[in-house]
């Protein structure tokens, strides 16, 4: 039991914390993304030579090991994207009234960069893991992959929640490529697909020979059901952002306090003396 039970916990902390850290960093002052940017890509070398590492390994840690190094190399294009560095060559809102190719071609460009940024990761990991009998890192960026594929079409047809509020500023004119509706024809196909898909998955982790087998399907099985639930939240009325409530906290900006002004002096007298300014800021 412990053997599918832990890395089911293990993918749900690591899906909640790994999501919640991303929002917080983008939603910092982007005077700070260098840094963040430049930690990211040490994380990112150091996920590389983790999976190269593991890669002939069949132990249980290794799986593990395999896992969260594929969640790193998705995290730093994640952060790539989400803060500006790797977008697309297009920044501007949608025309308004575009429809068919003239909403798709622009759809396209304002994202081109990070997809071909996140497929050349997934030849990358191919690679390292060509032949070798731990794939659990390529499984679990193949799964992120596809997933987020979906994700993106789905909105793109459209969906009732489209989760702009996740958009950091700099990058809200992306929202205006989201469409809003009741229901698209792609959806049902790929919940039910993706469905499918992971309970083949579970079936595989409950009848593993060895227990890195049990431990590798059990980490992408658990990662595939919560790409379900992230589509669900797309369709149902389910208050989604309320899990990574930390996340978006570093959005909040104080405002700072209005700086008395000083280009009209206010002459004293001691008949009537001028009342005191109120150095505390107003309410927004």
């Amino acid at each position: 039991m412990i053997e599918h039970g832990l890395p089911a916990l293990y993918v749900l902390l690591l899906w909640w914390a790994s999501t919640g850290a991303v929002l917080y960093v983008i939603g910092m002052p982007r005077e700070s993304f260098r840094g963040s940017l430049t930690w990211a890509t040490a994380l990112l070398v150091l996920a590389i030579s983790a999976i190269a590492h593991t890669s002939g390994q069949t132990t249980p840690s290794a799986a593990y090991i395999g896992f969260s190094a594929a969640l790193a190399v998705w995290g730093w294009n994640e952060m790539m994207f989400l803060t500006g560095a790797i977008t697309g060559p297009r920044t501007s809102p949608l025309p308004k009234g575009a429809t068919g190719l003239t909403r798709f071609v622009p759809a396209v460009e304002v994202l081109i960069y990070h997809e071909v940024a996140i497929f050349c990761c997934l030849l990358g990991i191919a690679a390292l893991t060509w032949q070798q009998p731990n794939q659990t890192a390529l499984w679990t960026f193949l799964v992120l992959w596809v997933m987020r594929l979906s994700a993106k079409f789905n909105i793109y047809l459209g969906v009732p929640n489209v989760a702009e509020s996740f958009l950091p500023d700099h990058l809200k004119y992306i929202g205006t490529y989201f469409r809003k509706s009741s229901m698209n024809m792609l959806f049902p196909f790929a919940v039910t697909l993706s469905s499918i898909a992971a309970l083949g998955l579970i079936w595989l982790a409950s009848t593993a020979p060895t227990p890195f087998d049990a431990v590798a399907y059990s980490l992408i099985s658990t990662l595939l059901v919560l790409a379900v639930v992230e589509h669900w939240f797309m369709v149902l009325p389910l208050p989604s952002e309320a899990l990574w409530t930390w996340g978006l906290a570093s959005r909040i900006r104080t405002p700072a306090p209005h700086p008395q002004s000083t280009s009209h002096p206010t002459l004293i007298t001691h008949d009537h003396p001028t009342p005191p300014v109120n150095a505390e800021p107003g309410l927004a």
